[in-house]
């Protein structure tokens, strides 16, 4: 009995070695991929360490695209977020600051490490200004008002328009007054419309009317206008109708 368990001893021994000796390459694969593992976590959550701390916070806001805002108030509005890691911004609070500034439509807010916020907007379009008895109120083509001043100012046009800023009258003359070519533009004075199929337009210098109509086509209206302008100056007539641009009117 003792020689049959030597041997039953002798032989787990041998099996186990055995064992030990087919499996070193599975064994030191398995060692290789826990330390990667390891050393990719460990360098995760340094990584994470270090852009959450001071060595990452804001020290510079910069507003990009602005064009009519006043960049420095922006920026200064947004201080608030000096001394913050950069994942760390609060987008509600950011949110919350540009919402007091109406010319700003949309955003977009950019972190460049180490130190610098980025905030780029994109501005709205006013397209003229509502006349009454406190001022003058200046509004987009969504009939948002972006401000309110004493007067107006060169190259805002006054808006008459049936049911203010309210209805399809307002976004038809919105639609006619931005697809007007800059030249063009720069010259009306005055838009007027009391439904959505009579938009007319008052071109300040020599008080020529425009009679555009609806907005339909008033891409093609726009090119016929610019066109019909050179051919025969405003100087030189009171109506411009392209109410039909394929037989434009000149009276």
């Amino acid at each position: 009995m003792r020689d049959v368990w030597r041997a039953a001893r002798a032989r787990r021994k041998a099996l186990r070695a055995e064992v030990r000796r087919f499996t070193v390459r599975q064994r030191r694969r398995r060692a290789a991929w826990l330390g990667a593992c390891g050393a990719v976590l460990l360098l995760g959550l340094a990584t994470l360490g270090v852009a959450y701390s001071p060595l990452f916070a804001v020290e510079q806001v910069r507003v990009i695209g602005a064009e009519q805002l006043d960049v420095t108030r922006v920026e200064a509005a947004l201080g608030d977020q000096i001394g913050t890691p950069l994942p760390l911004v609060d987008a509600d609070a950011v949110h919350e600051v540009l919402a007091e500034f109406p010319l700003i439509e949309t955003y977009a807010i950019e972190a460049r490490p180490p130190h610098e916020l980025v905030v780029r907007v994109v501005e709205r379009t006013p397209i003229g200004v509502f006349e009454s008895s406190s001022g003058f109120t200046l509004v987009d083509a969504a009939g948002v008002v972006l401000s309110t001043t004493a007067e107006t100012g060169p190259g805002t046009p006054i808006l008459r328009i049936d049911g203010g800023a309210q209805g399809d009258a307002f976004d038809a003359a919105g639609r006619v007054v931005r697809s007007l070519p800059a030249d063009i533009a720069a010259q009306v004075t005055e838009v007027e419309a009391s439904t959505a199929d009579d938009v007319t337009l008052v071109l300040g210098a020599t008080a020529t009317r425009v009679v555009w109509g609806s907005a339909e086509d008033s891409g093609l209206k726009a090119v016929v206008l610019e066109a019909a302008m050179t051919a025969r100056p405003p100087a030189d007539v009171r109506v411009y109708d392209v109410s039909s641009p394929s037989s434009v009117v000149f009276s």
